[in-house]
């Protein structure tokens, strides 16, 4: 049967409505203080500049901006990368140990896919000029191998490289620029597993394994992979920025059991280790449902940190028995409210006592939220249809009219951050899947190097000078637009001199 083609009215139609489901999801967003996806704030429009004047001087204004950010937290992670051993031949060195180490940050400040790219597009002649003029020490890059050679060569050291990014953190953290988006004065840091590579052939003998597909035998083939935990701040205004990274390790496993490293051996090391970098930063710690456990919680608790742990149907039975049971008997633990275009029905019951361990003899107070709400959108023929979801997590603070919005809005909704996050990191220009190296320290290394660039990058998003550029653009046009610039003769030299002498505070918006 012939398939009937819609008419020139009906495609209208539905180009139309599109265009509004589209536009109500920006406001919706806008209004719950979310951030607006990339892809709905690109201009679809023609070129907003009338002469070559006009588009040089917004290419230099842009590009410097940019780039004043990063030479303004240089400083910081210079100081604690050069404290790395260089295990080199001194009289052999061309590059210092902090010129490599800015050639691998900016390689990722400029989204650039492979070492092979980079040595292509950022050893130009005009990109050098221009570079040198926000990083006089910047006499030549060297070739990418060089830099390979070294994160191979300083070994367990790579380490350090992840420890530059968190005191570059901490700075800010002591300069207090993320005060305006603490949940209940704490810091919102979320916690998130992803694959990084996949491997046919087993390169590291850190690499995990496993059994895939199935051949006539019933037998499938061996593959290998690497496992990231990864650790975010991630802020209600959609601001996420990368902190924390820990590798799932074969050798660390329970190998007198045969089992390999696993997410959760994970989050204790990178938990401890976050606890030791900042003793007493306070935390709210948001996690998915795989860590909705007693070891967990009980874990939270030891390090004074606060939790909201998502808490799925099918996860612990016996706090979902005792919530039913006494929602009914708290029935003025409970709120409506409307938040952008969502209508809310909280219901939340308090000291919920959860046992576990051995014979359950280890006991936890928790406190459990659920979160009923609705919302008009259009269904796949445009017609109007009320959709509805429901959420819910456990607290180890007791939740009161005052906090749950702050708490499970504000906070524990954007745990979707770190998936966001992730998901830039692997889509959106830095190709956390690429192997920049088959050397376990080296891939580490470039992995670290990556995260940097990545914070950089999120911090240029949102300071109040460049907000309303970056979010018109988009991230990655702006990317673009500046990389474009330092390759070609659009700066004008003592302009951007004169401005670079100016005095500079980094302010977010």
């Amino acid at each position: 049967m012939a398939r009937r083609r819609p008419s020139r009215k009906q495609v209208k139609e539905k180009r139309k409505a599109r265009k509004k489901s589209f536009r109500d999801l920006r406001e919706s967003r806008k209004a719950q203080g979310l951030q607006v996806p990339v892809s709905l704030s690109q201009s679809n429009g023609k070129s907003e500049y009338q002469s070559v004047e006009e588009e040089q001087a917004a290419r230099q204004d842009q590009t410097v901006e940019q780039l004043r950010v990063l030479r303004a937290t240089l400083p910081m992670l210079l100081k604690r990368l050069s404290e790395i051993d260089d295990f080199r031949n001194p009289k052999k060195i061309k590059h210092r140990m902090t010129v490599l180490m800015i050639y691998g940050i900016l390689m990722f400040v400029f989204q650039m896919t492979s070492r092979r790219e980079a040595n292509q597009k950022m050893t130009r002649p005009m990109f050098m000029k221009n570079l040198r003029l926000f990083f006089p020490d910047l006499d030549d890059l060297p070739h990418h191998d060089t830099l390979n050679r070294l994160l191979d060569g300083i070994g367990a050291e790579v380490n350090e490289i992840e420890n530059a990014l968190c005191d570059l953190l901490a700075q800010l953290i002591r300069k207090k620029k993320f005060r305006r988006y603490l949940i209940e004065n704490r810091y919102p840091i979320a916690f998130d597993g992803t694959q990084k590579l996949v491997r046919e052939d087993l390169l590291s003998p850190e690499w995990l394994e496993r059994r895939v597909g199935k051949d006539k035998d019933g037998n499938g083939h061996t593959q290998y992979y690497v496992s990231v935990l990864e650790a975010n701040l991630v802020f209600n205004n959609g601001m996420v920025i990368p902190l924390m990274s820990e590798f799932l390790d074969y050798g660390k496993g329970d190998t007198s059991n045969d089992k390999q490293d696993c997410e959760t051996r994970a989050f204790y090391r990178l938990a401890n280790r976050l606890k030791r970098r900042f003793p007493r930063l306070p935390i709210l710690v948001l996690l998915d449902g795989l860590y909705a456990n007693g070891p967990i919680m009980e874990f939270c608790e030891r390090k004074n940190w606060d939790f909201m742990i998502v808490l799925k149907d099918e996860s612990l039975p016996s706090v979902w028995e005792e919530f039913e049971g006494l929602k009914s008997l708290q029935l003025e633990k409970q709120i409506n409210q409307t938040w952008g275009d969502r209508r809310q029905s909280f219901r939340w019951v308090s000291d919920i006592e959860y046992s576990f361990g051995p014979n359950g003899h280890k006991r936890l107070t928790v406190h459990v939220v659920v979160c009923d709400e609705s919302w008009e959108d259009l269904d796949e023929n445009n017609k109007p249809v009320t959709k509805r979801s429901r959420h819910a997590w456990m607290s180890n603070r007791p939740l009161t009219r005052k906090n749950i919005h702050e708490r499970c809005n504000l906070g524990a909704r954007h745990r979707w951050g770190i998936e966001s996050g992730i998901l830039v990191e692997k889509r959106h220009g830095y190709s956390y899947e690429h192997c920049f190296s088959f050397s376990w320290d080296a891939m580490r290394g470039y992995h670290y190097l990556m995260r940097i660039g990545h914070a950089i990058n999120v911090l240029v998003q949102f300071t109040s000078v460049l907000f309303k550029t970056v979010r018109r653009m988009g991230l990655r046009r702006f990317i673009e637009f500046v990389r474009e610039t330092l390759a070609g003769p659009w700066l004008d030299t003592e302009e951007v001199r004169k401005r670079l002498q100016a005095p500079y505070q980094l302010r977010l918006e």
